[in-house]
């Protein structure tokens, strides 16, 4: 089995990261990659299988860290006592965003790829799957605190699913808008008050504690 040359992944990696962001994923070019790489598209095709397992070695290893971070968050705060829950949520989901912000801001540019140029790979569900967590989480809380649907009112899983789904997407616009961290640690700080009210707003009209 022929050896491989050091330093060749990191070249290919590096040259793929701009293909991808300059072209998003469906129109970047291995060609175009292994010719700014110095190499060729058959040592790419042997070390990664083709273009999508590129493109997975990049993201693959911030989106795992990311949404572990995201999990993690979540079970520490439904780890602690359930009567305390509904007093430390926000301050909880204040921390759970700083940390997940500084996160990304430390990976900006696999972000910037995973969030501007996944359509076409199985990461363009990345948001998707984070909005599922969410829900199942948000559902968690309520059963963990007591609170229960009130007859005739439509708070759905549906619903919180789109609730959910427009959080996250509008955190990940600070990547889509190029923002600064500290632009979008304020922008996001302000999100998640914008949310946290809409939710309280709406938990008081449609549900109720059990006795």
């Amino acid at each position: 089995m022929a050896k491989q040359v050091e330093g060749i992944s990191e070249k290919v990696e590096l040259c793929a990261k701009k293909e991808f962001l300059e072209k998003g994923y469906v129109d970047a070019s291995l060609r175009t990659i292994a010719a700014e790489a110095g190499t060729t598209t058959g040592t790419i095709y042997s070390r990664y299988g083709g273009k999508e397992g590129l493109f997975s070695a990049i993201v693959e290893p911030v989106a795992k860290e990311f949404t572990g971070i995201f999990i993690g968050v979540q079970e520490k705060f439904h780890a602690i006592e359930s009567d305390r829950q509904a007093v430390s949520l926000d301050d909880y989901a204040e921390d759970g965003m700083k940390q997940l912000v500084k996160y990304m801001y430390a990976h900006l540019e696999e972000f910037q790829i995973l969030v501007k140029s996944s359509y076409g790979t199985r990461f363009q569900d990345f948001v998707e799957h984070l909005v599922e967590l969410e829900t199942d989480y948000t559902y968690k809380f309520m059963e963990a605190i007591g609170l229960r649907f009130k007859d005739g009112k439509p708070l759905t899983k549906n619903f919180m699913h789109i609730m959910n789904k427009a959080l996250f997407e509008s955190f990940f616009e600070v990547i889509r808008h190029d923002m600064s961290e500290e632009e979008a640690w304020e922008y996001i700080e302000m999100l998640e008050k914008y949310h946290s009210a809409g939710w309280n707003i709406i938990y008081g009209e449609c549900c109720s504690i059990n006795d």
